[in-house]
This record gives C-alpha cells, sequence and structure tokens, in this order.
C-alpha cells in the first residue's frame, strides 16, 4: 500500500473554506491563495498571478509528478528583498481539463470551453479576489501564467482582454494543440505595455518542437507590435516537460514580470 505523500505547502497559502462556484461553466472548483510573509503586517496592496492547475503548484500531496514549490520560492524572495504578490491558483477540473484550457475545440482531445474559462477568471474570480484581499487591481500588476495547455489559454486570455491582463508567465505553451491559435495572435494588434516570459524546454517532447512552435507564436506577436522589451524568450535544452522545469525557472519570471 502506497502511504499518502505528506503535505509540503507553506503556512501562509489558503484554501478558500467553499469550493468555488463557476457560473459560466456550471460547476465548482477549489482556489487557493497565496499571501506574501508579510501581508498580514505591511497593510500594503500587492500585485496578483492568476495560475492554472491550482493542484500543482503549492503542495505535493495534490500535486500530479511533484510541485511547482510556488509559495517556498516567492517566501525565498521576499526574503531576499522582493515586495510580494499574491498567487491565486485555480484547481484543473481533471477530465475537464483540456476542454477548459482551450477555446478552440479538437475532435481527438477536446478543448472549446476556453472562452468560458476565461470569462469566469475576468467576470467572477478576480472581483472577488479583489474584494476579498488588498490586491493591485489595475491590468499593469495583473498577470496570469501556467504550463502546457495552462501556457497557451494565459496567452490567450491576455490577448483577449488586454484591459485586464498585462504579465503572462507563459512555459511550455501547448500552441501545437490548436493551428487557431496562431491565427487568433495573428489578427490582435499589441499596443499595450505588455510583459511577456516565454520559456520552452530541448526535452520536453518526442514529436512536438516546443521551442520551435514558441518562436512560431513569439514572431507573430512581434510582427503585430510586441517590443523587444516587452518579452523574454528563454529555452533551456535540457528541460523537460515536467513541474521541476517549471519550478526551475519561475522566479526568473516572476522577476521579469514584477519588478520595476
Amino acid at each position: 500500500m502506497n502511504e499518502e505523500k505528506p503535505t509540503t505547502v507553506q503556512e501562509n497559502v489558503q484554501v478558500l473554506d467553499t469550493a468555488f462556484y463557476m457560473p459560466q461553466l456550471e460547476r465548482y472548483r477549489r482556489i487557493w491563495v497565496y499571501l506574501p510573509p508579510d501581508y498580514q503586517t505591511s497593510g500594503r496592496e500587492y500585485p496578483v498571478l492568476y495560475m492554472h492547475d491550482g493542484q500543482n503548484l503549492f503542495d505535493d500531496q495534490t500535486s500530479y509528478v511533484g510541485e511547482w514549490g510556488v509559495d517556498e520560492t516567492l517566501n525565498a524572495m521576499s526574503a531576499g528583498g522582493f515586495t510580494g504578490i499574491i498567487v491565486v491558483g485555480i484547481d484543473h477540473g481533471s477530465q475537464e481539463r483540456l476542454n477548459e484550457y482551450s477555446p478552440w475545440k479538437r475532435e481527438d482531445w477536446g478543448g472549446g470551453l476556453g472562452d468560458k474559462y476565461t470569462d469566469f477568471l475576468v467576470e467572477t474570480l478576480k472581483p472577488f479576489i479583489d474584494s476579498e484581499f488588498r490586491t493591485l487591481y489595475g491590468r499593469e500588476t495583473t498577470g496570469i501564467g501556467g504550463s502546457s495547455m495552462g501556457g497557451l489559454i494565459s496567452l490567450f486570455a491576455t490577448l483577449k482582454y488586454p484591459e485586464v491582463f498585462s504579465r503572462s508567465l507563459i512555459f511550455s505553451p501547448a500552441f501545437w494543440f490548436s493551428e487557431q491559435s496562431y491565427e487568433f495572435a495573428d489578427n490582435v494588434i499589441i499596443k499595450e505595455d505588455f510583459r511577456l516570459y516565454f520559456l520552452a524546454g530541448g526535452k520536453e517532447y518526442g514529436d512536438r518542437d516546443v521551442p520551435l512552435s514558441t518562436e512560431r507564436m513569439v514572431n507573430i506577436l512581434k510582427a503585430n507590435g510586441l517590443g523587444e522589451n516587452q518579452y523574454r524568450f528563454v529555452v533551456d535544452e535540457e528541460g523537460q516537460h515536467n513541474e521541476g522545469f517549471w519550478k526551475k525557472h519561475f522566479s526568473d519570471a516572476v522577476s521579469f514580470l514584477f519588478n520595476d
């Protein structure tokens, strides 16, 4: 019999007392909230990063194959002088994950609910978080991020709602999932001051070249106005498609996105 993995979540992470209702999708979801170590004493307001796959962000006990270590990393950054951010983790919906993380549908994989999922983030979850916590709620201090399909839906949300999100953490993005992701980006004019952090590994998939597909997306965005100072594109030749890889680069991404 396998023993249950011990919890690794830090004390400044809380889970909302009741499952959060998603009216756009007519279902419930667990929501995690990481608060900076000085949140209870500082009186300050903080930027917010919304992240997908909440099960894998903070706790090894709930993760699939290991956690990102978001709480440990941010606590260490705060100890080193980083001013701190709030992170809101939204659990994925298990068998609904692919459906919710792509607005485009594939008969062999699913998808098609990404519009409703991002509407939920903007219309329902963000107003709640802004009302319950001390947030800097403007677009210039609001980010969204995730990996794989979470990277795909993060970029989509940013381009769909540029008045809400201007900071995007896009790790190992699954742009391969739909050719429509490129078509969508090619019809968006980048006029706002974005900061986008793209990460791709050289050893992620056997037949899917993540660095190449990510570079294609970056070039489309650059052609439509994304400035050289508005993004960072990191290729780690040894990077594999897992939480350990994303954990390794998380602090660099947060520093780029939220340090003035």
